[in-house]
Parts: C-alpha cells; structure tokens; sequence
C-alpha cells in the first residue's frame, strides 16, 4: 500500500497514482473493465512484471478491483472501484493541461 502522507492531500494522491503507468492504466480502466490481456495491448511499453506490480499496487490501495473467474484457462477482470473512478476528474484536467500544451516545446 501506498505511503500515506497526513499533512499533504496532494502528497498523498501523488503517492497512489505517482508514475506514469498507473496513470495509463487508469486511463484505460476509465473506460469499463479489462482483462489483463487487453491491459497489456493498451498500456504500451509496460513489460508483464511492471504491469502486474501496477495492478496489485492500485488494488491494494482501493482503486482497481480484480475478479477471478473460476474456469480454465484463468480469467481474470480488472475494474475501478468507487475510490478509483473519484480520480477521472483528476485524470480528466491532466487530459486538458496535455491538450492544450503538448505542442510547446520545453
């Protein structure tokens, strides 16, 4: 679980989604429940460990939910929880900060 800083709300949510593949997962989880595979698809550039290790981070802090299926072979759903979807607005302002500068050079 994520660190949890008291004296800094904005210390804390920079705790939970502080790197840029937990923000692309939650990017691509916005938009309804993935199986593992298509995470892998859509999350370009993650290799399976980083992915994985994403995923357990964000559901041990209460963001993603995991649904395992019993069947063969294994299939597995990843979704947001409540806590998770709170972050869209988060995600929609980095949406339109990127829009609007992403053409500037630094």
């Amino acid at each position: 679980m994520s660190k949890i800083y008291t004296n800094c709300p904005v210390e804390y949510t920079a705790s939970i989604i502080g790197n840029k593949w937990k923000i692309i997962i939650l990017r691509d989880l916005l938009t309804g429940t993935k199986r593992y595979n298509e995470l892998t698809r859509s999350v370009v550039g993650i290799s399976a460990k980083v992915l994985t290790e994403n995923l357990r981070d964000l559901e041990k802090d209460g963001i993603v939910k995991r649904k395992v299926y019993p069947v063969v072979p294994p299939k597995v759903e990843y979704s947001l929880t409540d806590k998770g979807l709170e972050l869209k607005g988060v995600l929609d302002l980095m949406r339109a900060f990127g829009e609007k500068y992403k053409e500037e050079k630094a």
